[in-house]
């Protein structure tokens, strides 16, 4: 059994010692413990500070991509070296490495594919008042999206099994976290989260410059996420708003011409609801549409499971990996 800890990285040249000084090189259920650091196309040190302190792998972009990229990149490249197991942590040392057996041991155990690491936000001393509500609000709404139960959802400190990781495909740009939650919750895999510790912050996340900026784009990639996963729990209920509106205004018209002799007067009930019907019509084939274009989204992740699979199967080496004792280039 192989585990392999993977860390995206942007400039990272100060915090990345104290990070990979922590991790472990052996974790008990496991043969090898190899550390992967993906770069995100750092301008800083970074690739040779990890070179120094003996990362095995290094996956590296010409220009920044983003975290949800380089995460991506990096299971992908974790999965063609080997891993059983695939732990992603952050760069700034923010989580506990001595954690990580609490995060593989489900997996391990055969009781979850995917293990969340929760810091326990209702509480965290570091979060403000603020911050605790939003991410408690935040994760009741990924869990309801997802149907799992994760108390923090955009935790970064995770454990996929190989299976679980074989099925990730992010598209998101900015984060990861939500999206592959809710991705693996629609495929049926067992999420579950465990307590995990944490280190004292040692500057502000880069994820995001405003509260109001991270809220944003949440909330724009949970409604995403749902629509995809939820095309007829979106527009149905919209339609059925619809169509009752149209119902209750063209019947008004009807009876209104029905008792009132000569020109009736009430033309706008017509048009309305007129309109409305014609809105509802549109929403109701929006949401078969949408539904069908979510059964051709289950057969291309069947897909991309068995391609990967395939991969694995052939050998096929990993895009833009640096092999242990090789200072060039990463090789692509």
């Amino acid at each position: 059994m192989k585990l392999i800890i993977q860390i995206p990285c942007l400039n990272e040249e100060e915090a990345l010692p104290a990070t990979l000084a922590e991790l472990p090189r052996r974790v008990e259920g496991f043969d090898a413990v190899e550390w992967l650091v993906v770069d995100d196309g750092s301008t800083d040190r970074t690739v040779e500070v990890a070179r120094e302190h003996g990362v095995d792998h290094i996956v590296s972009f010409p220009a920044n991509r983003g975290l949800a990229a380089a995460f991506q990149a990096g299971l992908d490249a974790a999965l063609k070296l080997g891993a059983d197991v695939v732990v992603n942590t952050d760069a700034d040392n923010q989580y506990r490495a001595d954690d990580i057996d609490r995060l593989t041991r489900p997996i391990l155990d055969g009781e979850a594919d995917l293990v969340i690491g929760d810091r326990g936000v209702a509480d965290h001393a570091e979060f403000s008042p603020v911050k605790r509500q939003l991410q408690r609000l935040g994760s009741s709404v990924v869990s309801r999206a997802s149907g799992t139960r994760v108390a923090d959802t955009t935790s970064g400190f995770r454990a996929y099994s190989r299976a679980a990781a074989l099925g990730v495909q992010v598209t998101s740009r900015f984060t990861y976290t939500l999206e592959t939650i809710i991705q693996a919750g629609h495929a049926g895999l067992t999420v579950i989260d465990v307590p995990i510790r944490t280190n004292p912050a040692v500057r502000p996340s880069r994820l995001f410059r405003s509260t109001f900026g991270y809220i944003r784009r949440s909330v724009g990639t949970i409604a995403r996420q749902f629509v995809v996963h939820r095309p007829l729990a979106v527009f149905m209920p919209l339609a059925l708003a619809c169509a009752t509106v149209s119902v209750v205004l063209l019947a008004r018209f009807a009876v209104l011409y029905a008792i009132t002799d000569g020109p009736t007067g009430h033309v706008q009930s017509l048009v309305v609801g007129a309109v409305a019907g014609v809105m509802a019509v549109q929403l109701a084939m929006l949401g078969l549409l949408a539904d069908l274009m979510r059964r051709n989204r289950l057969v291309a992740e069947a897909t991309l499971r068995r391609v990967r699979a395939i991969e694995l199967a052939t050998g096929v080496p990993p895009d833009g990996v640096t092999p242990p004792g090789v200072d060039g280039r990463p090789i692509r």
